[in-house]
This record gives structure tokens, sequence and C-alpha cells, in this order.
């Protein structure tokens, strides 16, 4: 099932529908959109077909100026059966010619008032967030001191329970137990929640809880970015745990290594303050103060100063 049709950029930006009605489910399955300026003046070697195509006043212009069996033709060659919607900006006229094709080929022809520059970005940015890679994790995401934290680990280990935790010392839940999470570009992957269990955290021997109803709107939020993960285990004696904090473990999630934290769960550990302080370690991090390096700095100085 297509993730994106026209229908839904019709409802998104309340595009005005000319014709072409029977294509309006036409699946979109790029972010690309093209100005087919040059498809206008007759070049279709590389015709994009498979992409919306924006038309703005230049194009409009420069096809008031050509005979009409040549507007004729240049229409019909950009209205196609994989074209999935022809959308002219500005509320400017429609060429009748453009109309005759996009009924021909059943290609939904839109319009609408913005300027082209700044619809083309708008939609642009809205497909590809609706197109982007997507995946599931088993785990907790919430939002800690404006850092998104994954926390992952084997069922029963004490994710949902640290999660109200912090809910109930201030932070904000986004996803319990499922954490749909979508890579919207190079570097940012945003995890949300699947709309069945949102709000929802499931504590063993209490049952499901609605943490909006219990604490508020401001104890949710819908979608973060994910900047952390923190994996709790069962402590094991015979492991050795990081211990200095330089060594710096990564989660691979779609295309992005995320860094990781192994946290040795047992009694008498608060793990809700464990990752706070993760969470702001990490902020001070990303502003270049690293405590475990200068920690290795000062120890190198004094095992130096001992030698001479």
């Amino acid at each position: 099932m297509a993730k994106v049709c026209t229908k839904d950029i019709v409802d998104k930006f309340g595009l005005e529908l000319i014709s072409g009605e029977d294509g309006i489910n036409r699946p979109i399955t790029t972010s690309d959109i093209c100005r087919p300026g040059i498809e206008v003046a007759g070049y279709f070697e590389f015709y994009p077909a498979d992409r919306i195509q924006l038309i703005g006043k230049t194009e409009l212009t420069f096809t008031e100026k050509l005979r009409v069996i040549e507007r004729q033709l240049r229409f019909e060659r950009l209205c196609t059966d994989i074209t999935p919607g022809i959308i002219i900006s500005r509320g400017l006229e429609v060429p009748e010619e453009l109309i005759v094709a996009s009924k021909r080929e059943s290609v939904p022809l839109l319009r609408t008032t913005q300027k082209t520059t700044r619809f083309s970005s708008l939609l642009t940015n809205y497909l590809e967030s609706k197109l982007a890679p997507t995946t599931a994790v088993h785990g907790v995401l919430v939002d800690v001191y404006g850092v998104g934290v994954l926390i992952t680990g084997k069922s029963g280990v004490g994710k949902s329970e640290t999660a109200l935790e912090l809910v109930k010392r201030g932070h904000r839940l986004v996803a319990d137990d499922c954490v749909e999470i979508r890579q919207e570009d190079e570097y940012t992957l945003v995890g949300t929640s699947p709309e069945l269990i949102e709000h929802l955290l499931e504590i063993r021997g209490l049952g499901i809880i609605n943490v909006m109803t219990l604490f508020g709107a401001g104890a949710v939020l819908s979608n973060k970015r994910i900047s952390i993960v923190m994996d709790l285990e069962i402590w094991d004696s015979k492991k050795q745990y990081e211990r200095l904090g330089l060594d710096e473990e990564k989660m691979k999630i779609i295309d992005l290594d995320v860094p990781k934290l192994t946290i040795p769960v047992r009694p008498g550990r608060n793990l809700a303050v464990i990752i706070e302080v993760a969470a702001m370690n990490y902020r001070l991090k990303r502003m270049g103060v690293n405590s475990a390096e200068q920690f290795t700095s000062r120890l190198a100085d004094i095992m130096d100063g001992s030698k001479e």
C-alpha cells in the first residue's frame, strides 16, 4: 500500500482539483519535484514522469508563445499513465490544452494560490517526511532535558517502570513498547508511537495507564529526535562494564549509528537518575565538554610529572 498518494497532498494543502479526478489515488513514490521547463520547451529525453510536476508563471508564459499544435503535443507528453499529478501555482489560469490532456490520461490537474518556490519547499518537506525510510524498535522513547533517549532491553528488565519514574520527575513520554522510527534526512532519526498505544504505559502488576490523563498534556510528546540509546541489561558479575566512558558503543538504526550506553540493572540502582545524568552529559559533550577525556588528560599529566 502506497505511503502517500495524490489525494493526500490535495487534502494537506487544500489544492483545487481542476480535472483528472480518476487518477486522484495515484501513488507518489519520490519526494523529488519536477519543474518541467525544459520539457515544455520540447526536450523529453530524460523526463521524470513519475514525479509531481509543478508549473509556474515562467513555464505557462512560455507555452503562450507556442503554436496551438505544439502546445497540445507538449502537454500530452507531460501527461503519462504514471504521472501522479500536475500542479499550477499562483492560482494562474490553466490552458485548455492541458485540461484536455490531463482528462485523457486521468492525470490529476491541481492548482494552488501559493508562489511556486514556496509551495515547492512545503511539498518537498511533506513528501520527505512521508516517504522517509522507517523501522520499528522494541523499547521506550522519552524526552529527557530535550534529549531523545531510546531505552531498550529485554522484556521485564524495567524499561516502562524507568519511563514512569522519568515522567514523574517532569520528563515526557513519546512511546512505550513499540517505537516507530523514520529517517528524515542523513543525520536525523525521529521516533513516534503507534496510534493504538499512544500516551499509554504498560506496568507489570498495574496494567495499562494513560500518562496524559494521569500527569497532563505536558507529560507526553508526539515525536522526538533520537539522540542516544540506553540499553538496560541484568547485571552480569562476569562482564566488564565501561568505567570511564571513553569507548563509545554504537547502535545502527536504518542507516545511522546512534551513541549507545549499556546500563547494568540490579537492585538499588536508580535508573531514572542515571538516564537523566546521561542526557545532561550528552548535552555537555555536544558543547565540547568531555569529562572522561578531561580526567584522562589530568591523569596523563600527573603520570608525566611523576617521571620527571
